[in-house]
């Protein structure tokens, strides 16, 4: 298959751009002396998860049992499911899971949850890696930092069918702050509770072998930190327009990894000569962000949403001016909800696809 014989709107990935994100990402945490545990919340897809652990990662992070269910029945190992597992019937299936992938791991931040799921580990025989999860500063989820957090993981060392291995402790809101530095500060001052809880478990006797945490926006940052481990940054892989804006070091873009993420549209109409219509709308980018997507090396254009199925470009250079059935692509506002959206992604190089990847473990919000 061509790329222009993909039917539009589709969703595709840049062969060449990808694989040196994961290479760049790889070597990055590699002269960290970190691990790299990538979160698939970003891409929800087995074989974008395979060959981030081909590149180098110990596995990879999801956001949801639902996720680790996908990946696990795809043969990924190494999970860590990164949000508590809540209630009795997930519980359940928690247990299947580690019957097929023993080494997956959890996070709790509470004691009844714990209990609960320490009970179901005893009565099936088995054994939960698990993290308590820290509080730092998202009001999320998580224990407080410090002696609640030392208490409940001296709780978890206790029960039996856990297996408590460490921290995780993820501060979203620091992903996005604008500028380097300003990010760096906010970055370090969320995650210095957690680092300081590490040492505390320790001193409480309990060997902490994982700190978890990190984002793409922050993944030269928080390798800065002593007691972190482990990087979960997922969206470097594809990249977005809010990764793209929010600045680099030193006043620079973040570079290091490129956008290998698009959607392609067919030209349907065009109706006016300020005016052209394309067939990707709400059901085909995200809608979270304040801004829209933006079209790939084609000037003369400005997208605007104008309904389900479609997008309205305004044409602001007429000698430019869209033709119909000219396919069209967009760079994606945010790469996560956009990538939800989709059945498929087709991996091109070139004018050629290369594979066409099931986002298998789209809409599992379980």
């Amino acid at each position: 298959m061509k790329r222009d014989d993909i039917p539009t709107p589709a969703l595709l990935v840049d062969l060449d751009r990808f694989e040196r994100n994961l290479e760049r990402m790889a070597a990055h945490v590699r002269r960290a002396g970190k691990n790299l545990r990538p979160h698939a919340k970003t891409h929800r897809c087995p074989e974008i998860a395979r060959r981030q652990i081909a590149a180098g990662a110990l596995g990879v992070a999801c956001a949801k049992l639902g996720e680790a269910e996908v990946m696990a029945a795809a043969g990924i190992r190494g999970l860590l499911i990164t949000t508590e597992i809540v209630p009795a019937a997930k519980i359940e299936r928690l247990m299947r899971l580690v019957e097929i992938a023993p080494d997956t791991m959890i996070v709790v931040d509470h004691l009844a949850n714990a209990t609960e799921i320490s009970k179901a580990a005893v009565a099936q025989g088995r054994v939960v890696h698990t993290l308590v999860d820290i509080e730092v500063g998202g009001r999320r989820t998580g224990v407080a930092p410090g002696a609640p957090a030392v208490e409940l993981a001296r709780a978890v060392a206790r029960l039996p069918g856990l297996r408590f291995r460490g921290l995780q402790g993820y501060a979203g809101q620091c992903a996005h702050v604008m500028g380097w530095k300003e990010r760096r500060a906010a970055s370090h001052a969320a995650m210095a509770p957690l680092m300081e809880t590490r040492t505390m478990v320790e001193k409480a006797g309990l060997p902490v072998e994982i700190v978890a945490g990190g984002s793409t926006g922050t993944h030269d940052i928080d390798v800065e930190l002593p007691g972190l481990t482990e990087l979960q940054a997922g969206s470097y892989c594809v990249m977005d327009l809010d990764y793209r804006r929010i600045g680099g070091h030193e006043g620079q873009m973040l570079t290091r990894f490129e956008m290998a993420l698009t959607v392609v549209t067919t030209v349907v109409s065009v109706p006016a000569t300020d005016r052209a219509m394309v067939d990707g709308g709400l059901k085909a980018f995200s809608t979270d962000k304040p801004f829209p997507p933006e079209a790939v090396e084609r000037p003369g254009v400005e997208y605007g949403f104008a309904g389900d199925e479609h997008g309205r470009l305004t044409i602001v250079d007429r000698d430019r001016a869209p033709q119909l059935a000219e396919r069209i692509e967009f760079f994606p506002p945010h790469c996560d909800p956009t990538i939800n959206l989709y059945d498929r992604i087709y991996a091109v190089r070139g004018r050629e696809v290369e594979g066409v990847w099931e986002i298998a473990a789209r809409g599992r919000s379980d």
